[in-house]
C-alpha cells in the first residue's frame, strides 16, 4: 500500500497527470473543430507541460532555496530531461506560425518563473497577476497551439471556444487558491484574499454561465448534455472546496476535470 501510494504521489509531483490533463484539453480542441488526431502537437503539449510544470515548481526549492535534491526529485529531474528532449523533436514536426505562438507561451512561463527585471519579482509574485498568466497559457497551449497548427481560419467561434477555455481554467484555479489560502503569500492577493471564500465561490458560479452559454450555442444535444454534467461537476468541486481539504482534492481530483471532460466526448461520440 506504501508503495502504491509512493508512485501515485510521483505521478502527482511529476505532473504527469497534469500534463494528461493538457493533452486531454488539445484533444477536446480536435473535436471541437473537427481536426483530425495530429500525434505531434498532442504530445508537444503533454510534454512540455511536464517540462514547464515541473520547472515553475522546483526551480525555486533547488536554484533559490538550495535544499538537498531526494531521490524522488532527483528521477523528477531526469523525466523532465527526457520530456524536454521530446519537446524539443515534436517541435520541429509543427508549422512554422505554432512554433512562434509556442515560444511566446514559453516566454511567458518563464516570466511567471524567473526575475527577469532588476529589483522585481517573478510575475508568479506579482499581485493578482497569477491566475490571469496560468489560465492565458493554458488557453494558448491547449486551444490557439493546435488550431493555427491546423491551418483553420480565424473564425468567430475560434474566440468563442477560448473565453470558454480561459473560464474554465479559470475556475478551476479559483478552486486551488481556495484550498491554499493558508499557506498562501498574503502579498499575492489571491481572488479568495481580496474577495473572501464565499464572494469568490459565487464568483465561481456566476463564471459558469457564460461557460454553458457556449454549450448552448453549439446547438448539439451530445455538447449540451456534456457542457451540463461539466457545469455541475465545476459547481460540485467549487461547493465543497475548503481550506482543509487534502493536497489531492485539487492536485488529483480537480485537474481530473479537462480528462473527465475528454472522456465525456470520446464515450458520446
Amino acid at each position: 500500500m506504501k508503495l502504491l501510494k509512493q508512485i501515485f504521489d510521483f505521478y502527482l509531483n511529476s505532473s504527469i497527470h497534469v500534463a494528461l490533463s493538457c493533452y486531454a484539453l488539445v484533444c477536446v480542441t480536435f473535436h471541437v473543430f473537427h481536426i483530425q488526431y495530429d500525434a505531434p502537437m498532442a504530445l508537444f503539449v503533454f510534454f512540455g507541460t511536464i517540462v514547464g510544470y515541473n520547472f515553475v515548481k522546483y526551480d525555486a526549492l533547488v536554484r533559490v532555496n538550495r535544499k538537498p535534491v531526494g531521490t524522488q526529485l532527483k528521477i523528477i529531474a531526469v523525466l523532465s530531461f527526457v520530456s524536454l528532449i521530446l519537446v524539443g523533436y515534436y517541435f520541429f514536426h509543427l508549422k512554422r506560425i505554432t512554433q512562434i505562438v509556442s515560444v511566446v507561451i514559453f516566454a511567458i512561463t518563464a516570466l511567471y518563473t524567473l526575475p527577469f527585471f532588476p529589483n522585481r519579482k517573478n510575475a508568479r509574485n506579482w499581485a493578482g497577476v497569477k491566475i490571469y498568466i496560468v489560465a492565458i497559457c493554458w488557453v494558448g497551449a491547449t486551444l490557439v497551439l493546435p488550431y493555427i497548427n491546423a491551418e483553420i481560419p480565424f473564425i468567430p467561434d475560434f474566440f468563442i471556444k477560448c473565453i470558454q477555455r480561459f473560464v474554465l481554467v479559470f475556475v478551476l484555479i479559483l478552486v486551488f487558491e481556495i484550498i491554499d489560502l493558508a499557506n498562501d503569500d498574503p502579498h499575492l492577493k489571491t481572488v479568495p484574499q481580496t474577495i473572501g471564500v464565499k464572494r469568490t465561490k459565487i464568483l465561481g458560479f456566476l463564471l459558469l454561465v457564460p461557460f454553458w452559454i457556449v454549450g448552448v450555442l453549439t446547438f448539439t444535444f451530445h455538447d449540451l448534455l456534456i457542457n451540463l454534467i461539466m457545469v455541475i461537476t465545476l459547481m460540485l468541486f467549487i461547493l465543497f472546496a475548503n481550506p482543509n481539504r487534502s493536497k489531492y482534492y485539487t492536485s488529483f481530483w480537480v485537474e481530473s476535470v479537462p480528462i473527465f471532460w475528454w472522456l465525456m466526448i470520446f464515450f458520446f461520440n
